[in-house]
């Protein structure tokens, strides 16, 4: 059995999964109703990405299956990234929250797509188009609100306090990753770059502690990056969002839609 393998890929479907119940909770309750659909389709989109992992890690464990590995596990069991599992607050939150994660989950899969893993690779190449909207659609939210009026500005400045401490662990490679061949190294200057260019354009003050083009380097000046979930050490929020997930799976032992 492949455990380094099996880890990475629940890795992948744990971030999916987590992010896509978070902003499931958007339905019914965004700001208007195009884009109150768009959320939910992402959400869709993620929850869809999760299964494929879940189903392949399934196959590589043998006698489990996609449903025990997401509504059985416990919270030290799930190695989603800190980020995916912050509160919505308000819109701009869950906007920035969209588009710092499908920043690197786009440069991530383009990587994957050419893995020596033949699954692995065939899932995110599927995935790759759907990641490419996601984060054509929260980017161009990001300056819209950034480059907005007063009240949404400071909003999205106020997200990225709440935030960005959440960024580092991205590029922080467990030893599942490194093992598997993930350069997160390549992936973290240019999500960096990428993400300069956004704030430069939404006119948002660059979190870096100085500007990109100054020389400054990723975390110079940043705050703490917390780390601990891709080892399932996670925030107090994940406890909540597994038991709203995880309740009828556990109230109803091996019940099937």
């Amino acid at each position: 059995m492949n455990t380094l393998l099996i880890n990475y890929t629940l890795h992948l479907a744990d971030t999916s999964l987590i992010l896509s119940q978070r902003n499931s909770e958007w339905c019914g309750h965004g700001p208007i109703l195009e884009q109150d659909i768009a959320i939910t389709n992402i959400s869709l989109d993620l929850i869809g990405q999760a299964r494929n992992f879940y189903q392949y890690a399934a196959k590589i464990i043998g006698n489990t299956d996609e449903d025990q590995l997401a509504y059985l596990r416990k919270e030290r069991e799930f190695k989603n990234l800190l980020l995916v599992e912050q509160p919505n607050g308000d819109w701009a939150q869950t906007i920035l929250r969209q588009y710092l994660f499908s920043q690197f989950q786009f440069l991530l899969y383009q990587q994957l797509q050419n893995h020596k893993d033949d699954q692995l690779a065939a899932i995110t190449a599927k995935a790759l188009k759907e990641t490419t909207y996601h984060l054509r659609w929260s980017s161009e939210w990001v300056v819209r609100l950034g480059d907005g009026t007063e009240e949404s500005h400071n909003r999205m400045k106020h997200a990225i306090d709440e935030l960005w401490r959440y960024t580092g662990e991205m590029f922080i490679p467990a030893t599942y990753e490194t093992e598997n061949g993930v350069d997160l190294a390549s992936i973290k200057n240019e999500w960096m770059n990428k993400v300069i260019s956004v704030f430069d354009e939404a006119t948002i003050s660059s979190p870096f502690g100085g500007s990109r083009r100054e020389g400054t380097e990723f975390g110079e000046g940043a705050v703490y990056m917390q780390t601990g979930g891709k080892e399932g050490l996670h925030t107090e929020q994940l406890g909540f969002i597994l038991t709203e997930l995880q309740y009828m799976q556990r109230t109803y032992p091996a019940s099937q839609w």
